[in-house]
Formats: structure tokens, C-alpha cells, sequence
């Protein structure tokens, strides 16, 4: 406690006892610079250190989005596969199928031509 902040003290009415006791007091409870440095400090490294956790946590966040991402595009690129694959099954098949039909259609087209009455 300052020399001014005694005689203050002294001057409203405090006891030299009362001003020792609070003057101890202060000197016990009170944070001093050199405290608010070493809490400040402390601070820093907390930041520091909680900044660069922070930051491990991003990279493997995003190693671990980047290859869910790589895991989705290569089933994706699976299921094209499949899709284009089942296409050209549905084209064989309707070229099958329209084969066939013209077979038949054909077929039926010349049996009726066989059984028209004959051109006078």
C-alpha cells in the first residue's frame, strides 16, 4: 500500500492499526503487476496452446472430410458404371425385342399376302 493511500486513510479517520491490518491484507490478496504478468503470461501459453490444438483438429478434420469425400465420388463412379452397364442391357434387349417384332410383323405381312384372292 502507497505512503498517500496510508496518510488518506489516516486523514477520514482510520486507526494505525486498522491501516496495518489493511495494508496487510492488501499485500496478501491483492494481485501485484508482477502477478497480472505471470496470469497474462499463463494466458498466453493457454492460447497458444489451445490454438494449436485447434488447428491438429482442423488438419485432421480435414483429412478425414477429404477422404469421405474420395470414398463418395469412387461409389459414385461405381454406381455410373453399373447404371451404363444396365443401359446397354435394356438396349440389347429392346433391339432383340424390336428384331422380333419385325420378324413377325413381316411373317404375318407375307401370310396375308399368300392368302389374297388372286388379281383378275
Amino acid at each position: 500500500m502507497s505512503a498517500s493511500a496510508i496518510l488518506k486513510l489516516q486523514k477520514v479517520g482510520f486507526t494505525p492499526e486498522q491501516v496495518e491490518a489493511l495494508a496487510d491484507f492488501m499485500d496478501d490478496k491483492a494481485a501485484s503487476k508482477a502477478d497480472l504478468s505471470e496470469a497474462k503470461a499463463e494466458l498466453k501459453a493457454d492460447l497458444s496452446e489451445l490454438r494449436a490444438e485447434l488447428k491438429a483438429d482442423l488438419s485432421e478434420l480435414r483429412a478425414e472430410l477429404k477422404a469421405d469425400i474420395e470414398r463418395t465420388e469412387h461409389r459414385l463412379d461405381m454406381k455410373i458404371v453399373a447404371l451404363q452397364s444396365d443401359l446397354r442391357l435394356v438396349e440389347q434387349r429392346m433391339t432383340i425385342r424390336l428384331g422380333g417384332m419385325m420378324v413377325v410383323g413381316v411373317g404375318i405381312l407375307l401370310a396375308a399376302i399368300r392368302y389374297l384372292p388372286p388379281h383378275p
